[in-house]
C-alpha cells in the first residue's frame, strides 16, 4: 500500500514539473527594463507614493522581459501561477526599494510585482528559474548596472538639464560595457525626458549582453532628466 502511494505521489510531482515546462516558452533574451520616477510621474501627469514612502531618486525596475530575437514575445505562459508572496519574502526590502511601485492607488508594491511575474515571469520559468530566482536575478542586475551613478559620473544628473541622446547612451555603455535603448515620454510641457533604459541579459537573467534587437522607441537629440 505504501509503494502504491509513494508510486503516485512521485507521478504527481512528474506531472507537475512537466506542466511548467509546458506552459514556459523558449525565448531568445531578456530585456531588462528600468525606469526613471520622475519622468513616470510626468508622463501619468501625477504618481502615488508607495505606502513605505516616497522611493529614492534613482531608476527603479519595471521587469524582466522574456524576448525573441525576430521582435516577438510570449506573455501569460501560465495563468495558474499566482506569485507567492511567501516564496519572495526574504526580497521584500529590496524589491521595495529597488522595484517601487508608482502606481494609483498607492500600494505595497506586490500588485506590481503580481503583474510582472504573470505577464513575464511565467514565460522564463523553469527548473533554473523559479519565482524567487526571478526577482532576484531582476535585483542583481539592477545592482550590476548602476544606472545613475554611469551617468552622474559623465556630468549627467537629474536636474531638469537637457543632455545629448547620445551622450546618455555613451555614458551607460562606458560604465557597463553595453549599448542601452532609451525611452521617451513627453511631459505637458511637450518636453522628451529620459523615460525608461532597456538593456538585454542572456536567458539565465545573470549577465548582460548586446541586445540583439533593439526596442523600437523614439527620442529626441535632446532630453530632460527631470528631477525627483
Amino acid at each position: 500500500m505504501k509503494l502504491i502511494k509513494f508510486s503516485i505521489f512521485i507521478r504527481l510531482l512528474i506531472i507537475q514539473y512537466l506542466s511548467v515546462l509546458c506552459v514556459s516558452e523558449d525565448f531568445d533574451f531578456f530585456y531588462f527594463v528600468q525606469q526613471w520616477p520622475g519622468s513616470y510621474c510626468d508622463t501619468k501627469h501625477s504618481c502615488c507614493y508607495p505606502r513605505t514612502g516616497k522611493p529614492a531618486a534613482d531608476f527603479g525596475i519595471h521587469g524582466l522581459w522574456p524576448q525573441n530575437k525576430d521582435g516577438s514575445y510570449p506573455q501569460n505562459c501560465n495563468r495558474d501561477s499566482s506569485l507567492d508572496e511567501d516564496q519572495i519574502s526574504d526580497l521584500t526590502s529590496s524589491l521595495h526599494k529597488d522595484w517601487p511601485s508608482l502606481s494609483c492607488p498607492s500600494s505595497t508594491g506586490f500588485r506590481f510585482w503580481s503583474h510582472e511575474w504573470e505577464k513575464h515571469g511565467t514565460c522564463a520559468e523553469s527548473e533554473e528559474i523559479d519565482q524567487h530566482g526571478y526577482f532576484e536575478a531582476a535585483l542583481k542586475l539592477k545592482e550590476k548596472a548602476n544606472l545613475l551613478q554611469a551617468l552622474k559620473s559623465a556630468g549627467i544628473k537629474p536636474d531638469d538639464e537637457f543632455y545629448d541622446l547620445g551622450s546618455i547612451k555613451e555614458a551607460i555603455r562606458e560604465a557597463t560595457g553595453f549599448t542601452p535603448g532609451i525611452e521617451c515620454n513627453t511631459d505637458a510641457s511637450r518636453n522628451s525626458q529620459i523615460y525608461q533604459v532597456f538593456m538585454c541579459a542572456d536567458i539565465s537573467g545573470s549577465e548582460f549582453i548586446e541586445c540583439p534587437v533593439q526596442p523600437k522607441r523614439r527620442c529626441e537629440s535632446k532630453v530632460q532628466f527631470p528631477e525627483f
